[in-house]
């Protein structure tokens, strides 16, 4: 194995990927018009803007070094050597790409949704409001473990979703396997709306919308999308980047002009405000941080008394 110093990796982290498979592998890009192009092998994979996305699986980047150790699989090492040319590598032929993902397919669903219901209703969440959700496909409780499903849309196509235990003492969540995740769980205002509210989650939506309720206001006229989770922006991005759905909800509705991020109030939070505000300077986006607890469920269950005995992903059961 060929030891590479930090000069030649540097060079290899230089190469993007659209320069790396015009040099390389031209037979792999498919034009797509306006300077974009898909892979041959994975029409879901697009380039554009010195940008790559694999759509369907969620993960891309901007590097030909990222490409072919996420893509296809390769060590580290054999990537630098194969992008510098420098050291014998399989050919194209040998290479194993990732098992293509899994054809998404939402959970059987359970005859009633008795214990979905009870359980959002112990985190505070208005009945009406689940009861909507419910009626509109975007909740339900899966048969075998009576897990509560999140149900993301493309119109009127199911193409994400995440699950969440209904035991107030497990920390179980996890999404459906082959979901889109720039479609996780969203609200769209019944009239113009040009605000949208931003959460981490799903029952961080739904409280958002309680509150709305609670304060006098019609909950159905507001626009609402959850991140399915969120992360810190790595240190070294050039440029801060949208969260895929974030993205995809702005796309999908050009008269967004005002974003509210109402994501949690701890560090996590903050940074990822930090980089969405950065990377969206042609709107108007504030970060509103619920006052003095954790997130905004933790708000909702403040005011209307509930008292469940919520566990967090950290352990910790708050009363």
């Amino acid at each position: 194995m060929p030891y590479y110093d930090k000069e030649q990796i540097e060079k290899a982290r230089e190469m993007d990927l659209l320069t790396y498979l015009q040099d390389c592998d031209p037979n792999e890009l498919v034009p797509m018009g306006h300077g974009a192009y898909c892979t041959r092998t994975h029409d879901s994979l697009k380039i554009s803007n010195g940008m790559w996305c694999w759509w369907s699986r969620g993960i891309g980047g901007r590097s030909a070094l990222d490409y072919l150790t996420k893509v296809y699989g390769l060590d580290f090492t054999e990537a630098v050597g194969r992008i510098l040319n420098e050291a014998p590598v399989s050919s194209p032929a040998q290479l194993t790409p990732q098992p293509a993902p899994k054809p998404f397919e939402l959970p059987k669903k359970n005859s009633d949704n008795r214990r979905v219901f009870a359980y959002l209703r112990s985190r505070g969440i208005d009945s009406e409001i689940i009861n909507h959700c419910i009626k509109h496909g975007q909740l339900y409780e899966e048969m075998e473990h009576h897990n509560a499903v999140f149900v993301g849309f493309s119109g009127d196509k199911p193409l994400c979703a995440a699950m969440r235990s209904t035991l107030s003492g497990s920390t179980f969540l996890r999404d459906v396997d082959g979901g889109d995740k720039r479609y996780s769980f969203r609200f769209t205002a019944a009239d113009h709306n040009d605000a949208l509210i931003v959460t981490e989650g799903a029952i961080d939506l739904l409280s958002c919308l309680t509150l709305a309720k609670q304060h006098g206001h019609d909950w159905r006229q507001y626009n609402g999308v959850s991140l399915d989770g969120i992360y810190k922006p790595k240190e070294h991005r050039a440029q801060p980047t949208v969260p895929l759905a974030l993205r995809q909800f702005l796309a999908d509705h050009p008269e967004i002009h005002r974003v509210v991020l109402c994501l949690d109030n701890d560090e996590a939070g903050r940074e990822a405000a930090k980089g969405i505000i950065a990377a969206l300077p042609e709107l108007e986006v504030t970060y509103r941080p619920p006052e003095g607890v954790k997130d905004y469920n933790d708000v909702v269950r403040a005011v209307t008394g509930s008292g469940a005995r919520i566990k967090t992903r950290g352990g910790i059961a708050r009363e």
